[in-house]
């Protein structure tokens, strides 16, 4: 029965999407913990070979949730229904899958993207369907969004810097 199958995988959603909340804390957490942790040593407020402070800990932690919950909204409705409609065993499926690829990643010290994560097992999910399940030009915007966020970095901190330069 498809609804009995759509609840007990509605209920494993509670478990692959707190996996996956698990997943995104230690991953990127961990990335903004790395840059408070070296501004801190490179202005001499901890020392090389000390722990992270708990403060720092907590602090990165609360910016993630809070950040999560005042903005993430907008990226969850587009992961969630733009891009394809999942029903709750491809929604499982991609948050379990999303959530073992950080979980893999952040204990091998690799740095990546929980926004491509996800957004790779949903376009997975739902071409596991079939392939015109998916809004191919939505994904195709936040692909194109993603390849312009590097050189547009680079052109505002390239802009800052010399503003900054010649203020000083």
């Amino acid at each position: 029965n498809v609804d009995r199958l759509n609840r007990g995988f509605r209920s494993g959603q509670l478990l692959s999407a707190a996996a996956f909340s698990l997943g995104h804390g230690g991953n990127d957490a961990q990335k903004t913990m790395g840059i408070i942790f070296a501004v801190l040593l490179t202005a001499g407020k901890v020392q090389a070979g000390e722990g992270i402070p708990i403060w720092v800990v907590l602090a990165a932690h609360t910016a993630i949730g809070l950040g999560t919950l005042t903005g993430g909204w907008r990226i969850v409705k587009t992961m969630g229904s733009k891009i394809t409609r999942l029903q709750p065993v491809g929604g499982f499926a991609a948050e379990a899958a999303a959530a073992v690829t950080l979980f893999f990643t952040s204990a091998n010290g690799i740095p990546v993207s929980t926004t491509h994560t996800i957004n790779g097992a949903i376009v997975g999910a739902g071409t596991a369907r079939r392939m015109s399940a998916v809004r191919w030009a939505v994904a195709g915007q936040v692909v194109w969004a993603w390849v312009l966020t590097i050189p547009v970095a680079f052109v505002i901190a390239w802009a800052t810097s010399l503003l900054v330069r010649a203020l000083a």
